[in-house]
C-alpha cells in the first residue's frame, strides 16, 4: 500500500467533527434525559458509598466521579464534560495542531465517562463504535506538541487496525442478516418495508418507497453483495481491488444516509473507508501530478517487465470481478425478464449452505488479517532499520516496538466480538485472548455489530402516540419534533444531531410498556410540567399543547403508521402518512394513581430523595448560563453551525498557509534580483578593490620573497662572523 499521509490527516478531521457532533448532541439533552428532574437520572447510577475513588474508578471508568470534588452535582459534571468535549473537539477540527494522540486521549475519556452513566439512552452500537475508533484514533494521531516527529514509519501499522474494524464491521452487518432468519432478508423484500419502518426516515424516503419492487429487490442483494463479498478487498494487495471497494461502501453509506437520519453512525463509517485511500488517489482528487521518478539507465528492461506485471494484476483484477459478479448472478438467481423490463431475483441458497459457508470463512478471513498485519509489520520494521542516523534508527526502531505491540493487542482483543459470528470459530479462541478481552471489556475498546438484524414493522410500523387532556374527556396529541405522528407533517432531516427520547420511542412502540421502564417515568415526568422533560418533545416550548399548565391526565395508544402512495393521476397526497388504531399501550393515569405508583416503585424511577441546593459559585452558574442559551437553538441548527464555524477557520488557516508558501519563493527571488542588481552596479568598484587587493598581495608576497632572501644572506654572515670569533678566542688563549 503506498504513502497515508493525506488519508491519514482526512481521518483525524473526521473524528474530530464526529466527536463534536457527539458531545453536543449530547449536551442539549442531558437535562431532559439525565438530570436531577430528568426522565433517568445519572445520579442514580453513582451511588455514594465507603469505597475509595480508586475502586470507584474501577467499578465505573468515569470522571462524574470528580463532580463532588468540583462543587457540582452529577447534571452539572455531565454538562461540564459534554462541553469541554465539544469545545476541544471544535478547536481540533479547527487547529490541525492539536490533532494530536493526547487531545484524542481527553475525548476518549470524555466520551466514556458519559457513556458509563447514559443507561438504555447511550447504548447504541454506534456509540460503541465512536468509542472503539476514537480509541485507535489515538493510535494513528500523531505526538504534535511541543515538537512532531517526523519519522512516523508505523503509521501503516495502526491505520491498518481501522481498516479492519471497518472489515468487521461489514461483515457482520451482512451476516446477522441472514443468521437471524429474518424472511424478509431471506425473500429480499426487506427494503420495501425499511424506508417507512426506519426510526426517523427522510423526505427522500418516501419517494425511494414508491420505486418498483424489482428494484427494492435488487438493493436487497447489492446490500448483501458489498457488505459481505467486497469486504474481503478491504485486504487485497491490488490497489484498484481497494479503490473499488471504497467507492462500493461510499456507494451504501450516502444512499442511507439519503434516507434515513441515522446520526452520525453513517459518517463515521464513512471515516472509516478513508483507510482504504492512499496519498496517490488523493492527489487525484485534489488534480496533483505524481511525484517525479529518476530514470534509471536500465529502463527499457524495466519498462518492459512492468507492463508484464502490469498486464498479469489486470487479468487478476478483472477475474475477482466476474467471480462476484457470477455468484451474484448464482446464489441469487439473477435473470432479466425482457417482457416487464425488470431483473428477477432470489435467494438460491439455503440456511444451512449460509452456515456451512460461515464456518468456513470465519477463521479463514482471521488469517487473513494476521497475514495482511504481518506484512505490515516486517513492512514498517524494515524502513525503521533504514533510517540514516544512528539516533533516529533507534528512536525509529522504539517507535515501532511500541505500536506494533499495541496493534497486535488491539487486533487479539477485537478477534473475541469479531467470533460471534459463529460459535465454532469463537470456541477454539485461545483462552487468554478471552481473558484479555474481558479486562478491556468495560472499556469498550472492541465490540461486536450488526445493524439491521431483523426487519420490524412488516405489518406496518408501530407507533406510540401520547395524548393529554384536563378533564378525561377532550384528548390532545402530544406532537414529537421528530418521530411520526402528525401526518401531514413531512419526515425531517436531523443528520448528525440524534434524538434519543424519539429513538427510544420508537424501541418502546415494538413491544409491551413493561419492555420499557423510563417511559413511566416519562409520563410522571409530563404530569409534573418539568420543562428539561418538554424540550425532549419539542425545543420550542410554546408548540407544547400544555405548555402553560401541565395536564392533568395522560394515556397512550398504539397505532400502525404506512407511507401514502401517489394518486393515480400521478399527483402527490396532501398527506405523508396514513395509520390505524392498533391498542391502548398505557392505560390513563395521573399524579398519585395505583398503578403509575406502582410501576414507578417497581423499577427505581421514583425519586425519595431531598432537593438539592443551587450552589452559587461561579463554575455552576456559568454552566446554568450556557445552558439556558443552548436550549433555544435547535439541536441540528447547532451542530451544523458549529460545524461550518469550525471547517471555515480549518479553509482559511489552510488558504493562508499556501499562500504565505507561494508569497516566499517569490520573495526569495526577489531577495536574489537585489543582491543581483546590487552587484552589477558595484561591479567597477569591486573590480578596482580587486585589483589593488592583488597587488598589495603581490607586493607582500615580493616583500615577504625579498625578507626570506635578506634572512638567509643575514644568517650565513652571522655565522661566518661567529666562526671568525671562534678562531679568534683560541688563538688568544694558546698565547
Amino acid at each position: 500500500m503506498g504513502e497515508i499521509r493525506f488519508p491519514r490527516h482526512m481521518f483525524l478531521w473526521c473524528m474530530s467533527a464526529i466527536y463534536m457532533f457527539a458531545f453536543a448532541s449530547l449536551y442539549v439533552q442531558i437535562p431532559g434525559l439525565y438530570g436531577n428532574e430528568g426522565l433517568l437520572p445519572a445520579r442514580w447510577t453513582l451511588r455514594v458509598s465507603d469505597k475509595s475513588l480508586v475502586e470507584q474508578l474501577k467499578d465505573s471508568p468515569t470522571l462524574l466521579w470528580f463532580g463532588p470534588r468540583l462543587g457540582l452535582d452529577t447534571q452539572q459534571c455531565m454538562e461540564l464534560l459534554s462541553l469541554a468535549g465539544a469545545l476541544i473537539s471544535f478547536m481540533a477540527l479547527a487547529v490541525p495542531v492539536l490533532r494530536d494522540c493526547r487531545v484524542f486521549l481527553i475525548l476518549w475519556i470524555l466520551y466514556l465517562s458519559l457513556y458509563k452513566v447514559g443507561q438504555v439512552f447511550l447504548y447504541f452500537q454506534w456509540d460503541n463504535l465512536l468509542l472503539e475508533t476514537g480509541f485507535l484514533a489515538i493510535l494513528v494521531a500523531p505526538m504534535n506538541m511541543p515538537w512532531s516527529s517526523k519519522v512516523r514509519l508505523h503509521d501503516h501499522v495502526t491505520f491498518w487496525l481501522v481498516r479492519w474494524l471497518l472489515f468487521r464491521l461489514m461483515f457482520a452487518s451482512g451476516v446477522v442478516k441472514l443468521t437471524s432468519r429474518c424472511p424478509t432478508w431471506w425473500g429480499l423484500t426487506a427494503v420495501t418495508y425499511h424506508y417507512e419502518t426506519q426510526c426517523i426516515p427522510t423526505p427522500l424516503a418516501w419517494f425511494a418507497h414508491q420505486l418498483p419492487v424489482w428494484f427494492q429487490k435488487l438493493s436487497v442483494v447489492g446490500t448483501f453483495v458489498i457488505e459481505m463479498a467486497v469486504s474481503f478487498l478491504f485486504f487485497s494487495p491490488i490497489r484498484r481491488h481497494r479503490l473499488t471497494a471504497f467507492y462500493m461502501q461510499i456507494l451504501l453509506q450516502v444512499m442511507i444516509i439519503l434516507s434515513g437520519n441515522y446520526n452520525f453512525f453513517n459518517i463515521l463509517t464513512i471515516t472509516l473507508c478513508l483507510s482504504l485511500l492512499d496519498d496517490q488517489h488523493v492527489n487525484f482528487w485534489l488534480r496533483r501530478s505524481p511525484p517525479k521518478t529518476e530514470k534509471s539507465t536500465d529502463s527499457r528492461s524495466q519498462g518492459s517487465l512492468q507492463a508484464l506485471w502490469s498486464g498479469v494484476v489486470l487479468m487478476l483484477e478483472i477475474g475477482v470481478y466476474a467471480l462476484l459478479g457470477y455468484w451474484t448472478v448464482l446464489y441469487f438467481d439473477l435473470q432479466v425478464v425482457w417482457e416487464k423490463k425488470s431483473i428477477s431475483s432470489k435467494t438460491a441458497f439455503t440456511y444451512f449452505e449460509f452456515n456451512g459457508f460461515l464456518k468456513a470463512v470465519t477463521v479463514p478471513s482471521i488469517w487473513m488479517g494476521v497475514l495482511s498485519l504481518t506484512w505490515e509489520i516486517i513492512t514498517a520494521m524494515f524502513k525503521s532499520a533504514c533510517v540514516k542516523g544512528l539516533f533516529w534508527r533507534l528512536w525509529s526502531t522504539i517507535q515501532w516496538a511500541i505500536m506494533a505491540t499495541a496493534t497486535i493487542s488491539m487486533f487479539a482483543i477485537s478477534l473475541v466480538p469479531y467470533t460471534y459470528i459463529e460459535n465454532g470459530a469463537h470456541n477454539e479462541l485461545w483462552p487468554g485472548i478471552r481473558k484479555a478481552f474481558e479486562l478491556t471489556e468495560q472499556y469498550q475498546l472492541a465490540g461486536s455489530y450488526g445493524l439491521f438484524r431483523r426487519m420490524t414493522g412488516v405489518g406496518g410500523r408501530p407507533e406510540v402516540v401520547i395524548e393529554g387532556s384536563m378533564d378525561r374527556n377532550t384528548w390532545t396529541e402530544i406532537e414529537f419534533m421528530y418521530k411520526p405522528g402528525n401526518m401531514t407533517a413531512a419526515p425531517p432531516v436531523v443528520t448528525p444531531h440524534q434524538p434519543r427520547l424519539d429513538w427510544q420511542m420508537w424501541f418502546a412502540a415494538l413491544g409491551p410498556n413493561t419492555q420499557s421502564p423510563w417511559f413511566n417515568s416519562l409520563l410522571y415526568r409530563l404530569l409534573q410540567g418539568k420543562q428539561d422533560v418538554i424540550r425532549l418533545i419539542q425545543t420550542d416550548v410554546s408548540r407544547y399543547p400544555f405548555s402553560k399548565q401541565p395536564p392533568t391526565f395522560l394515556r397512550a395508544h398504539r397505532y400502525k403508521y404506512w407511507f401514502t402512495e401517489p394518486k393515480k393521476d400521478g399527483s402527490y397526497p396532501q398527506r405523508w402518512w396514513r395509520r390505524v388504531y392498533v391498542e391502548e399501550f398505557y392505560p390513563i393515569v395521573q399524579l398519585g394513581d395505583p398503578y403509575l405508583e406502582r410501576m414507578l416503585d417497581q423499577h427505581g424511577l421514583k425519586d425519595k430523595a431531598s432537593s438539592r441546593r443551587t450552589s452559587n459559585a461561579w463554575l455552576p452558574q456559568l454552566l446554568r448560563k450556557v445552558s439556558e442559551h443552548a436550549r433555544e437553538i435547535p439541536a441540528p441548527l447547532l451542530l451544523w453551525t458549529l460545524f461550518s464555524s469550525a471547517a471555515t477557520v480549518c479553509l482559511l488557516n489552510t488558504l493562508f498557509s499556501r499562500k504565505y508558501r507561494h508569497h516566499e519563493p517569490h520573495r526569495n527571488q526577489n531577495t536574489d534580483k537585489t543582491n543581483t542588481d546590487e552587484t552589477h552596479h558595484n561591479k567597477p568598484e569591486e573590480d578596482e578593490k580587486k585589483r589593488v587587493e592583488e597587488n598589495e598581495g603581490r607586493t607582500k608576497e615580493d616583500s615577504e620573497v625579498d625578507d626570506d632572501g635578506r634572512n638567509e644572506e643575514e644568517q650565513e654572515a652571522e655565522e661566518e662572523v661567529s666562526a671568525e670569533e671562534n678562531e679568534v678566542d683560541s688563538l688568544g688563549e694558546k698565547k
